[in-house]
This record gives structure tokens, C-alpha cells and sequence, in this order.
């Protein structure tokens, strides 16, 4: 399909949250680009647990919104402006929107791991404004071009997907092996669809919720645990034969599946910590971390993943379009954002479009 941006208006609507539940569509001047920056007319943006997180409690840890806010971080869209330095891009490309721009001078962005830059500007974190607006501003080299075969929707999926591929290689995930991942929300389910391109074998899944079961089924799960039906440390010793996992993965930021997660890996085996739990300490067993000698990661976004994360959603090799169960136009953000934090039970990604549904 093709998109035509033609002249660019003086104002544009965006989603702006006043304070938590409070969320106001206001009229905004346009975003002014700087030299290496792209003027993006937003497609579609997913609503992440983060964004809920803000409009629910406010904060996330540090991170707390003082003024208003535009929340909305997994995006992508079509230029529609080019900086006068901007090489790579020209008007009408179609972009996934990589949303940290980092500082690219610190030690930890030299040394490739931009993710931990303290400098890092990063959408829909305050007090940096996020992408539930008609057009956002994006320095260059955190946007990716996307195939004409990739939807918009598919494209903003790339940011969850991320963490699942970051996740993999963080633990050197290795082809063949067995992974447990904990909790099936969305970067859970993207994550099994990465441990899969990763070429794990076994792919154990727990949740509480059926539907999200069945998606991870779909996307590549070998085995599925209901944990309010079933014990999970005895299925997961059943599934292996008591050797346990290679890799266990806590996506859902609980801390009964930490330990959980914890448990299920086998001696010399890797624990990731995916999902934040409200607490900032948990109890676990250390006599067991060190007795099995497993390895701990600590999971902070990604970094160097979304030109891997388009080519793996581009090949169709795993379907991720069911994923995208509610859509919502930029006037019914609150509506999206209510319906992503009540219905956990039917929604899996609800996805707003800021320039009219597609």
C-alpha cells in the first residue's frame, strides 16, 4: 500500500496523561526535527505493561511522572521529514522506531551495551514523551527500515520481541536446548517465538490464563503448564526427567515464578530476569545458586537487536499477527489502555493508531 505524506500540518492530536487515569487528547504544534533527526507520522504503536504501569501507579521504580506525560514506547510509522543530515532515510519510508536514543559516548555504548547508558532518552519514560501522537521526532540511527510485506502492527511488535532476543543471547542460548519461560504476557509470547528462532527444542510455558496458553502454543511452546491446575516445579521435573532446564526465563515480574524459575534449571544451568516484581527484594534460595553453580542475568531492554528482530518477523517463519487482539484509534487511547489493564484474560496486545486504523 502506498502512503503519501503530503504537506505537513502545524498541528497534530496526541494522548496526553494529565496524572494517572487521566488521560486528555490534546492539539500539539508538530514536532520541529533537528539535523540528524526524522519527523515520523505514527502508524501504530502497542500498548506495553510499562505504559500501563505509568497510568495506573504514576511510576515504575525511579522513573516517576511529575508532568504530563504522552505515553506509548513499541511504535512505528512513515517519514514524513528529514533532517539535513539524514542519509539514511527519505520521505516516505516505512520505519520500525527503536525507542531509546542513547548518548553514544559513555562507556557502556562504546563497549556495544547501549542499553545501560544513563544518558539514554527513551520514549514514554519521564520525562520523555512517547508515541500516542500523530508524529513523533527520532534521531536516525534508531530507526530501521521495514519490508513492504510487514505490517505496521507487526513492526511495532519488534520492541517486545527484542527483549526475548536480547534475553537469548545474553544467556547464550544454545540450539537444541530446553527453556522454561515464566509467564505469558506479551514479551513472554514474544519470547517464545525467539527462544524458537534461537533453536531451542523444548519450550515449556506457564500462565494462569488459558487463552495465552494457547498463543504460546502457537507460537513454538512444546509443553504447557496451567499453573493454577498443576504444580509447576513437578511438571517441569516430569518434562525433563528430573535434569531440569538448560535456560529459564521470568518474564512476568513474579517473584513465586522467580523462585520458580529458579528451581527449574538444571546444575550449570542459566536463570534471565525478564519482568520486574513490585517489590524490589525477594527471597531465594542461595545455597541452591551456589551448590548448582547457575548463572544469573539481569535483562534491561536490548540493544543491537531490531535489525534481527524485522528479519525474523519479516520471514513469516513464526505469525505473530494473532497477537493484535484489540484495536483502538488515538481518540480512544484511554479505552485501550483501560482494556489492556482489565481484560488480561481475552486481550493479549492491544495496539492504538494514531493516524486512523488500517
Amino acid at each position: 500500500m502506498e502512503h503519501i505524506v503530503g504537506e505537513l500540518p502545524k498541528t497534530m492530536k496526541a494522548a496526553v496523561m494529565n496524572r494517572p487515569f487521566d488521560i486528555e487528547i490534546q492539539e500539539l504544534p508538530v514536532p520541529v526535527v533537528g539535523k540528524d533527526e526524522v519527523l515520523i507520522k505514527v502508524m501504530a504503536v502497542g500498548v506495553c505493561g510499562s505504559d500501563i504501569h505509568y497510568y495506573e501507579h504514576g511510576k515504575i521504580g525511579r522513573y516517576v511522572v511529575e508532568k504530563p506525560i504522552i505515553l506509548g514506547h513499541e511504535c512505528s510509522g512513515i517519514v514524513a521529514k528529514i533532517g539535513e543530515d539524514v542519509t539514511r532515510f527519505k520521505v516516505g519510508d516505512r520505519v520500525a522506531i527503536e525507542p531509546g536514543v542513547t548518548c553514544g559516548r559513555c562507556e557502556q555504548c562504546k563497549s556495544g551495551r547501549y542499553n545501560l547508558c544513563q544518558e539514554v532518552q527513551f520514549l514514554a519514560t519521564p520525562p520523555v514523551d512517547g508515541a500516542f501522537a500523530q508524529y513523533i521526532k527520532h534521531r536516525e540511527d534508531f530507526l530501521f527500515q521495514i519490508p513492504d510485506d510487514l505490517s505496521f502492527e507487526e513492526a511495532a511488535l519488534v520492541e517486545p520481541f527484542s527483549v526475548g532476543i536480547h534475553a537469548a543471547r545474553r544467556t547464550n542460548l544454545q540450539p537444541g536446548s530446553a527453556v522454561a519461560i515464566m509467564g505469558m504476557g506479551p514479551v513472554g509470547l514474544t519470547a517464545v517465538a525467539a527462544v524458537k528462532a534461537f533453536g531451542a527444542e523444548t519450550v515449556i510455558v506457564s500462565d494462569l490464563e488459558p487463552k495465552r496458553l494457547e498463543a504460546a502454543k502457537k507460537l513454538g511452546a512444546t509443553h504447557l503448564i496451567n499453573i493454577l491446575e498443576q504444580d509447576v516445579d513437578e511438571e517441569i521435573k516430569r518434562i525433563t526427567k528430573r535434569r531440569g532446564v538448560d535456560v529459564a526465563f521470568e518474564t512476568a515480574g513474579n517473584p513465586i515464578a522467580l523462585q520458580s524459575a529458579l528451581r527449574s534449571v538444571r546444575r550449570g544451568g542459566k536463570l534471565a530476569i525478564v519482568g520486574l516484581p513490585p517489590q524490589d527484594e525477594i527471597g531465594v534460595n542461595v545455597p541452591l545458586i551456589a551448590d548448582n553453580e547457575i548463572d544469573i542475568y539481569g535483562i534491561f531492554r536490548y540493544a543491537n537487536t531490531y535489525p534481527q528482530g524485522i528479519k525474523f518477523l519479516a520471514s513469516g517463519n513464526s505469525d505473530v499477527k494473532f497477537l493484535i487482539t484489540d484495536r483502538y484509534s488515538l481518540d480512544q487511547t484511554k479505552d485501550a489502555m483501560e482494556q489492556a489493564r482489565t481484560n488480561k484474560k481475552e486481550s493479549l496486545k492491544v495496539v492504538v493508531y494514531p493516524n486512523g486504523l488500517l
